[in-house]
């Protein structure tokens, strides 16, 4: 559903029936439907006498829709949730201790880091080859010989910088 902020009654909001699998039957992903989303919601509304719970219902062709881009708050929040919140049973190693924005398209992740004696810092851009660099990160953030002192930074230990990895 979506809407104005404000709107709660069904008639001032719109239902959008979008497939949750592609032509193969796998699973898209919730950034290609938030992405899909805001394409629909840039546009004017095509006319439909279908309704669910009040609202109209427009049903969703994919495969001759474009996704729009994602936004710079879009992939920090594919980031920390990467890290955050893993797809795994345990525990997430290292653990996401905080984050820092240091420029329209990068950020500073503080993560705890077994054999260091305080948080290491990683410098990440949010473009480029990002889930390469997610599924990396635990074992680039652990290799000392990438570790530098910032003694700028109050909250860290060590610094690693990943912007151009």
């Amino acid at each position: 559903m979506t809407g104005a902020a404000d709107a709660v009654a069904p008639h001032e909001l719109v239902a959008f029936e979008v497939p949750l699998s592609d032509e193969d039957e796998e699973p898209v992903t919730a950034p290609l439907v938030l992405a899909w989303t805001r394409t629909l919601v840039s546009g004017s509304l095509p006319h439909t006498d279908a309704t669910v719970m009040g609202m109209p219902l427009i049903p969703v062709d994919t495969t001759v829709l474009d996704p729009a881009d994602s936004s710079p708050t879009d992939r920090a929040l594919r980031v920390l949730r990467t890290l955050a919140w893993p797809f795994v049973e345990a525990p997430p190693n290292p653990a996401l201790c905080g984050f820092l924005f240091t420029g329209q398209d990068s950020m500073r992740l503080y993560l705890a880091v077994d054999k260091a004696d305080g948080l290491v810092a990683a410098d990440v851009q949010l473009t480029g080859a990002l889930t390469a660099l997610l599924a990396a990160l635990p074992s680039l953030i652990g290799e000392e010989e990438r570790w530098v002192t910032d003694t700028s930074d109050p909250h860290c230990v060590h610094a690693v910088d990943l912007t151009t990895w």
